[in-house]
């Protein structure tokens, strides 16, 4: 299958791309810069010029393919209507090139749509009220494409992605511990958060683009409810530093950004169960906490990419 990438040379994107690769596909990636150019280059992609604004490039992207797998994602988070036209209008391009022929398009969003404070399935609504309910409008925009002939799916990421050179949420957390001398969790800390390893998701969604129905909704979650407090403790075990209970307004000051610190005091399970069935997906990757020991994320570079991440928003 011939596949058109957005966000190939993401956190994420490079592992997916390899795993296509690997299993005979060939990739095209979106690249609006030099270096994005060399990274799928280097993958072994062929880069195609262009970005997630220019909607004629992704077109042209979209109808060389035989598939489209739509991961980009970006913008000013301070200002999310700009966020919700530019991903909409995105997908509304990519999908406007596969009208009627049957081929997969398949868009990423998050398990942050969902509900919290209980466990929630692939076939749960997302909820309007939701931390990341800036996302809804994009899997709307995706699955809405299946009536006009293709085959869309939207695949929801668990919201730690882990593997090495991880620049999100956990090394945030340990680059706080850093600066403090302990590693914090908030309130009781057995708020669940679910996890999946960064090669496990690319799996996922290589099986999406062959396989997945039209209209599914498919969950890229390994663990379903790993609880803040294990990940705390794990933390001050690997740094040798005491564990400690904050509350929220105690953990945005340890970490730096009150953003952070809502995310950290949700109780967000999820499960993946549908989509293991559905695609026979068997994630076989380390979970979260061994992934902590054994990965990058002690190298004192990740906290600091963590922290140059973090502070952009």
């Amino acid at each position: 299958m011939k596949v058109f990438v957005t966000g190939g040379t993401g956190q994420t994107g490079p592992t997916v791309v390899s795993e296509l690769i690997r299993n005979g596909h060939t990739v095209t990636g979106l690249a609006r810069s030099e270096r994005a150019a060399d990274v799928l280059s280097g993958l072994g992609a062929t880069p195609h010029e262009g970005s997630l604004d220019d909607l004629d490039s992704l077109r042209r992207g979209a109808e060389a393919s035989d598939g489209v797998l739509h991961m980009g994602y970006g913008g000013d988070y301070a200002d999310p209507e700009a966020l919700i036209r530019r991903d909409r209008q995105a997908i509304e391009a990519l999908g406007s090139a596969l009208v009627g022929t049957g081929k997969p398009l398949v868009s990423t969003s998050g398990t942050l749509v969902m509900a919290t404070g209980r466990i929630t399935t692939e076939l749960d609504a997302p909820d309007p009220g939701s931390i990341a309910a800036f996302r809804i409008a994009g899997e709307h925009a995706c699955l809405g494409l299946g009536e006009s002939g293709v085959r869309a799916s939207v695949v929801r990421l668990a919201p730690t992605v882990h593997g090495p050179r991880d620049h999100g949420f956990i090394p945030a957390l340990i680059a706080a511990a850093r600066r403090a001398g302990v590693s914090a969790y908030i309130g009781d800390g057995l708020n669940r958060w679910p996890a999946v390893h960064r090669a496990d998701a690319a799996v996922l969604f290589r099986l999406a683009l062959e396989n997945a129905p039209v209209g599914s909704v498919l969950h890229g979650v390994g663990e379903c409810a790993v609880t803040i407090k294990s990940i705390a403790e794990q933390i001050g075990h690997l740094l040798q530093i005491p564990t400690v209970s904050l509350t929220v307004d105690e953990a945005a000051e340890h970490l730096g950004n009150p953003f952070l610190a809502k995310f950290f005091s949700l109780d967000t399970p999820v499960s993946s169960q549908h989509t293991r069935a559905l695609l026979n997906w068997t994630p076989t990757h380390p979970g979260l906490l061994e992934d902590l020991a054994t990965s990058d994320y002690l190298d004192p570079t990740a906290s600091h990419r963590a922290e140059e991440t973090w502070l952009r928003h």
